[in-house]
């Protein structure tokens, strides 16, 4: 006979983490070591705490930016090719139904890093520019996620994923290396990418069985391992100008 504490156990599983068929054969039936339900559970757990943790992802980045006034170090055709690959995910995910806890993260990734092309642009002293790239990608994702689109426009968005990621990331590896060093940009938020994207390679494959997105993760992880390599090399170059002060 089930206990108390199992209905209310299975409100909160069963929707967030489990298929009821799973629930019962990992909590009813107490059948622990069934793969298949176990896979499931691991990759909806990743899967959300992923999403839970992009919401501070890309924040260490703003706030780097936001503490120097500079944008120093940034290449903002990374950072627009990272914004293209997001927004891809994004209403490509959509689209499609995939299950949140699938791709979340791409969502909140996308308004940190729309916040980013701002602030580098605002400190680069373009900052009607940047009010006026807000307003235009606005209302590109507007007309993306409109049922006017055509499916064909989506799947092509999510297949230019792959050399968006490639070229943004190269495009950023070219400045660190150029400059000998990592600029205003945040080691917290590379190496948290890196390993969100390692970690996407499981839940895309086993949440929505599609290659391609599957794929785009794999692409993004080998990008974001270079750039974590140079944070690692360029970890005591100093930026010039930014000297320390010396002690009176």
């Amino acid at each position: 006979m089930a206990s108390e504490l199992d209905v209310p156990l299975k409100r909160v599983l069963v929707p967030l983490l489990l298929p009821e068929k799973c629930y019962d054969r990992l909590f009813v039936q107490w059948d622990l070591l069934h793969v298949p339900c176990l896979k499931t559970l691991l990759s909806k757990g990743l899967g959300l705490g992923i999403v839970a943790g992009s919401l501070l992802v890309k924040l260490p980045q703003v706030f780097k930016l936001l503490r120097a006034k500079s944008a120093e170090g940034l290449s903002l055709q990374s950072v627009v090719l990272d914004l293209v690959a997001l927004t891809g995910t994004v209403v490509y995910s959509v689209t499609h139904g995939f299950p949140f806890s699938s791709w979340g993260e791409a969502l909140f990734l996308m308004l940190q890093t729309l916040t980013i092309c701002f602030l580098v642009m605002h400190y680069r002293g373009q900052s009607a520019r940047g009010a006026a790239f807000l307003a235009f990608y606005a209302l590109l994702l507007l007309g993306l996620l409109s049922p006017l689109t055509p499916s064909a426009v989506i799947t092509l968005l999510q297949a230019s994923n792959m050399p968006a990621v490639v070229a943004g990331k190269l495009l950023q590896a070219a400045t660190n290396y150029r400059n000998g060093h990592t600029g205003q940009l945040s080691a917290i938020t590379v190496f948290l990418l890196f390993g969100g994207s390692l970690t996407r390679i499981f839940t895309s494959i086993q949440e929505t069985g599609d290659y391609l997105m599957a794929g785009v993760f794999v692409v993004s992880s080998l990008c974001n391992g270079l750039i974590a390599a140079q944070v690692l090399l360029y970890w005591n170059a100093k930026i010039p100008g930014k000297e320390p002060k010396k002690e009176q």
